[in-house]
């Protein structure tokens, strides 16, 4: 296991051959073994396989190829649907149409992803995140049908590797980690933090593809613009509303 964590790499390109059942079963029970708030596991997870919904999920994952390529794509969400139910079941009242239960849920939701992908990868399979479970957060919930109270935080595809690529870069840990405090960024530190990626050969040849002046422009400028982050989170903030969190 430490293995696969220490070698993880996005895989967008896969082989044809399916994952046998007993296998993707384990990686789920992985999956539910993770942390959850008060032993509630308000998450559920939506394995895909059928061609027409994959093709579905491939439109609104913004026609990343992978999504077509892999064998499986998994929808992670956020549900207190089936908690709720429960408890209308049990002549308990529910007080969960608020934000800090979505974010309560989602979290449950990414720990359940998080050891399913580390499971997937200690056995040879290879996975990429989606960001774009979000992004198109109210389609997902068309093409699944998610009910009320459901909503998709995260989503994989997954399956045999066609491709080895070199592993991405990581910032140095003394970025990430802060021990007893928060320590604060100076100019200094800063510059020292990000000199290795900013001055790496990917990087030159992405600057030079975008024709910029500096990395963070690029994540500033091309790739998370403030309009379309202001867009998707007005877009995402809807679907938690429309789905309950929100009353």
């Amino acid at each position: 296991m430490i293995e696969a964590i220490q070698n993880h790499r996005s895989i967008r390109k896969y082989k044809h051959d399916k994952i046998p059942p007993d296998i993707i079963e384990e990686i789920l029970r992985a999956g539910s073994r993770a942390s959850t708030t008060g032993n509630m596991q308000v998450y559920s997870i939506i394995v895909t396989t059928d061609h027409g919904l994959k093709e579905k999920l491939w439109e609104a994952h913004f026609k990343q190829d992978m999504v077509r390529a892999a064998p499986v794509h998994i929808t992670f969400c956020a549900d207190f649907n089936r908690f709720n139910n429960w408890c209308h079941l049990r002549n308990a009242e529910p007080g969960f149409n608020n934000f800090l239960s979505f974010f309560t849920a989602a979290i449950d939701a990414l720990l359940a992803s998080q050891n399913v992908c580390l499971e997937a990868e200690s056995r040879g399979l290879g996975i990429c995140y989606l960001g774009t479970a979000t992004y198109n957060a109210d389609k997902i919930i068309e093409i699944l049908e998610l009910p009320h109270g459901v909503v998709p935080v995260a989503a994989i595809v997954m399956g045999y590797p066609d491709e080895q690529p070199e592993l991405t870069d990581r910032l140095p840990m003394d970025s990430v980690i802060h021990y007893e405090k928060y320590r604060e960024f100076t100019r200094k530190r800063i510059n020292a933090i990000y000199h290795e990626k900013e001055n790496s050969s990917q990087t030159l040849e992405l600057l030079k593809l975008n024709d910029a002046d500096s990395l963070a422009r690029i994540f500033t400028d091309k790739r998370y613009t403030k309009k379309d982050n202001e867009f998707f989170s007005e877009k995402f903030l809807e679907v938690i509303r429309k789905q309950g969190f929100l009353d």
